[in-house]
């Protein structure tokens, strides 16, 4: 191999490595979907019911299970329970079809994929 296709091969190698710092990665589920929340929600609390649940799923928790650090469940009206992260409940978007799509990333400028 001729050293300009050496260089050509180890450029293109160290442009697809991502630079420390840079990016941050996304919180999936089990499955690889892309976990989302919304900013319209306050105190711990859903503000997403009806038509926006339905595009926007609540990423719903079992009373008995159990998750890592920063991870709670809140109460939702209809007495069921949403997981949430620091805080925040925690939703799906409709949108996304396979595992790492993040369609409903910065919709509308109140939807924000969570980040690690």
């Amino acid at each position: 191999m001729k050293h300009t296709q050496v260089f050509a091969a180890l450029f293109a190698v160290s442009m697809m490595a991502p630079v420390a710092g840079m990016a941050e990665a996304m919180l999936t589920d089990d499955k690889g979907m892309t976990l989302y929340t919304f900013d319209k929600d306050a105190g711990g609390k859903s503000a997403c019911y009806d038509d926006c649940a339905a595009k926007w799923p609540p990423y719903m928790a079992a009373a008995d299970e159990k998750m890592g650090e920063g991870w709670t469940s809140v109460d939702r009206t209809d007495g069921t329970k949403q997981w949430a992260y620091d805080g925040k409940p925690v939703y799906f978007f409709a949108g996304d079809k396979a595992k790492g799509d993040a369609m409903g990333a910065e919709m509308g400028g109140v939807w924000h994929v969570i980040k690690e």
